[in-house]
């Protein structure tokens, strides 16, 4: 099982990048998903993340401005980023709680990280 990010890049400020990350593998089912990010010199902080159900809970700060996405037929999610600011530049990491086929218990994944450079 493993969750594959993409989407990371260069923007300027005010600019949008959409990111994407798919689950693959032996996958019987997944709970939450999310995003997090993870700039230098600090600790990794939820963005956004997101119940099978489609429940959200936004980082404060970011309400507004994100919005988070995913389909549980394909078990993606995406975070569409919008009015982007230099402040936002960090590796982003999508994150999902997934019950493996043939295991008893749900375990905690993440995707390699994708980064975004915010220019001002």
């Amino acid at each position: 099982v493993q969750l594959q990010a993409s989407g990371g890049g260069l923007v300027r400020a005010g600019g949008s990048l959409r990111l994407s990350c798919a689950g693959s593998g032996s996958i019987a089912s997944i709970n939450d998903m999310g995003w997090y990010r993870q700039a230098p010199g600090k600790q990794r902080e939820l963005v956004v993340d997101i119940t099978r159900s489609g429940r959200t809970n936004y980082a404060e700060s970011l309400q507004g401005r994100f919005l988070i996405s995913r389909d549980n037929a394909k078990n993606t999610v995406d975070l569409q980023m919008n009015s982007l600011k230099p402040e936002d530049t960090a590796v982003y990491y999508c994150n999902a709680r997934i019950l493996p086929k043939y295991e008893l218990a749900w375990r905690e994944f993440w995707g390699q990280g994708t980064k975004v450079t915010v220019s001002s």
